[in-house]
């Protein structure tokens, strides 16, 4: 997808000014409005079928409205589509861009994209959303499905804007481009079905974005993992015949005198629950459970594509949860790698297994901090829904940092409490601590858990189990939250 930046209207035109829109040859012209007033700034020609549809009852200046106009007089665009947004947030201008693209009919190749009423069309925000909404408005899942519909046919998206803006828009074009190039690498692994994304598979995509990009790039196999002495992560991968792997990779950006920051991702390829089978409904789903593998694996993407000054480290530990005569059980005990012994109540609870030694691994990178990434409890669904991603930190600079990321990236996500009472329900009368507690706080059970083995750094955890991934008719990968994490790492590379 080409996504690009054109100044018009003159050099003393005002940032908000579409002036000349109407001049520029593209297939379709997309104009964004604010509600209430008709804009002042439009290009007179513009302006004529503005002021015509409202006049007629066609167009209503409130948010969601659209009109679309076939050939209007003296535009050279011959489709001009009228869009309302809410405000003019980068958050109203994306889902306003959304729906305006999806409208527009079959054969657009090149779309021009103009704000009016006072917008700021071409300031970062905005010209980053312009790149992320293109790139998504794309997308077609084609890997197991060849015979699915042609690609859509829109190449070019361009952004019009006033010459004043043109730094500002290049660099915000640049970050959506590569973030949106993460995302969809996320949402490829993620839609993939477990047979077509085992852990080897996972693995083979990591070094094919290191090779790309010129990453450094492990991947360990069981009796290596096992070396390491991982003996929960390990617990977890003996019930299916799929191999385990443990990724590690690398991105040096800065000084090797600066301490990483590290990035764990969750990447159970399919989960059944093991002995503590799930329901049947709805199981296929478990796919998307590598969702918070996958954002890593797009994140370190769109690391590649930027470029910043900053030093990640990956991890991510990978394998199925499969049933099976050598499988986990409910009451076993198991030994992970800092020692501390773990009775397993529920093999469905398994993705806090295989965390916890990543998170014991990292130490060795001595990290500036970590953050885990993980679909890791349906508690935190019932808790947040499908909007915001699950945040929990003892530490208050990492929330806040971690939330501006999410805000700038129009990422949401939630800080949720991290009290000392709810370990309580950690207790286990035949092991240093048990996998689950209670159903009551479930998800930040599971994050206390977590905490446990983050002792010696600077820790986060994201809990994406509620927006990885959508269900029903749009079924498939979100590729959140590849947009938070890039820009948590822009702003410290900064």
């Amino acid at each position: 997808m080409d996504v690009q930046f054109h100044a018009i209207g003159g050099r003393a035109a005002a940032p908000s000014s579409c002036h000349g829109a109407a001049a520029f040859q593209a297939d379709a012209l997309v104009l964004v409005m604010l509600p209430a007033t008709m804009p002042a700034d439009l290009d007179p020609a513009i302006a004529q079928v503005v002021a015509d549809a409202i006049r007629q009852g066609d167009l209503v200046l409130k948010a969601g409205a659209k009109l679309y106009v076939h050939r209007p007089a003296q535009v050279q665009a011959p489709r001009l589509l009228l869009a309302v947004a809410a405000d003019a947030s980068p958050k109203a201008f994306k889902r306003c861009l959304a729906m305006a693209l999806s409208s527009l009919p079959q054969g657009v190749a090149h779309v021009a994209v103009a704000c009016a009423g006072g917008q700021q069309p071409a300031g970062e925000a905005h010209a980053e959303v312009v790149a992320s909404v293109a790139a998504e408005s794309v997308y077609l899942y084609r890997h197991t499905k060849p015979s699915a519909e042609a690609p859509a046919t829109l190449a070019r998206v361009t952004l019009l804007g006033a010459r004043s803006q043109l730094s500002a828009a290049a660099r915000g074009v640049k970050r959506g481009r590569a973030i949106a190039t993460g995302v969809l690498a996320a949402r490829e692994w993620a839609n993939r079905p477990g047979n077509h994304c085992t852990p080897t598979m996972v693995g083979d995509a990591a070094k094919a974005i290191g090779q790309r990009y010129g990453f450094k790039v492990e991947v360990l196999g069981p009796k290596e993992i096992e070396r390491i002495g991982m003996g929960s992560f390990l617990a977890v991968a003996k019930g299916s015949d799929e191999p385990a792997r443990f990724i590690i990779m690398r991105y040096e950006g800065a000084s090797s005198q600066k301490a990483p920051h590290v990035l764990v991702g969750k990447g159970i390829t399919f989960d059944t629950g093991g002995i503590s089978l799930k329901p049947g409904p709805e199981m296929d789903e478990m796919k998307f459970d590598m969702g918070g593998a996958a954002s890593v694996l797009g994140t370190m993407t769109a690391l590649g594509e930027l470029k910043p000054k900053v030093n990640v480290v990956a991890l991510i530990p990978t394998c199925e949860n499969m049933p099976s005569g050598r499988a986990l059980k409910p009451g076993d005990v198991v030994t992970s790698l800092s020692g501390q012994t773990i009775e397993v109540l529920n093999t469905d609870a398994e993705g806090r297994l295989i965390l916890c030694d990543a998170l014991t691994y990292a130490e060795r990178f001595a990290p500036a901090s970590v953050v885990d990434i993980a679909t890791l409890t349906g508690a935190c669904v019932i808790a947040l829904g499908h909007h915001h991603s699950g945040l929990f930190t003892p530490d208050d600079q990492m929330a806040e940092q971690l939330l501006n990321a999410s805000r700038a990236a129009l990422d949401p996500a939630w800080r949720m409490p991290l009290d000392a009472e709810y370990d309580d329900g950690l207790k286990s009368h035949f092991a240093d601590m048990a996998n689950i507690a209670g159903r009551p706080g479930g998800a930040i059970t599971a994050a206390m858990f977590l905490k446990r083995y983050t002792r010696k750094f600077r820790w986060a955890h994201l809990d994406i189990a509620g927006t990885a991934w959508k269900s029903g008719a749009a079924k498939g990968s979100t590729g959140r939250p590849v947009g938070l994490l890039t820009h948590y790492l822009l702003a410290l590379a900064k």
